[in-house]
């Protein structure tokens, strides 16, 4: 992998919604946000001018939320700030397959969305919508027939893909559930030859560690950020 490979991560969102994802995608201009249901993450050109930033609060209207999340330049001043999260990007640099087992992983669909709903909204691994799942393949693990882990494919830049929502039921912690299913998502980018990476808060030490032991590496570090439109 070169440095050139792993550039298209700098502009995670907007290489997704120009590329992989450009049919879950708005534009309006130099500016583009995910469809309703689907994700919150917007994008600009990456020398964003006062005109870009027209396109994006035109696209998603007055007070609307406009997730930049890793995006580097800011919005104007009139712009309301809501939410700033430190985290960083860790990517997979070998092409070996996940270190951990992945009995019990299943394959989840558009069936399982109110159980993947619920499970996110008691975990808060992170935004996730009636139509995320659409974004990539989702895994889950379940207890009893109920689903109480799960983790899939969010971000697609050229050649690589997000892994994201890796989240386990209170219940069900310390089973290693999140190892298996990173570690079989993981193995299903590299089988399409492409290199998975993942996001993570600076604050959460215990997954940067589960991230390092499973064998990922971090790129960068990453401010997130979220504003309202004026």
């Amino acid at each position: 992998m070169t440095s050139a490979d792993a550039a298209v991560l700098d502009d995670p969102v907007g290489e997704s919604l120009r590329g992989q994802h450009a049919d879950l995608a708005r534009r309006l201009g130099r500016a583009a946000t995910y469809l309703p249901d689907v994700a919150t993450f917007s994008a600009v050109s990456p020398a964003a001018d006062s005109a870009a930033w027209a396109d994006l609060a035109r696209l998603l209207g007055p007070g609307g939320f406009a997730d930049m999340f890793s995006c580097p330049v800011a919005p104007p001043p009139d712009w309301e700030p809501v939410f700033v999260l430190e985290g960083r990007q860790m990517i997979w640099p070998g092409d070996r397959p996940g270190q951990a087992g992945t009995d019990g992983v299943v394959e989840l669909g558009s069936a399982d969305v109110p159980e993947m709903l619920d499970l996110a909204a008691r975990t808060q691994p992170g935004p996730f919508w009636p139509r995320t799942h659409e974004l990539g393949t989702y895994l889950g693990i379940r207890t009893d027939g109920r689903l109480v882990a799960m983790a899939g494919e969010r971000l697609r830049p050229p050649g690589w893909s997000e892994i994201s929502a890796v989240c386990t039921a209170p219940e069900a912690r310390g089973q290693g559930h999140a190892a298996r299913l990173v570690s079989a998502v993981a193995a299903r980018v590299l089988a399409r030859n492409e290199r998975p990476f993942l996001h993570v808060a600076e604050t959460n030490t215990a997954a940067i560690a589960l991230y390092e032991r499973l064998g990922f590496e971090s790129r960068r570090h990453v401010t997130f950020r979220g504003f309202r439109t004026p």
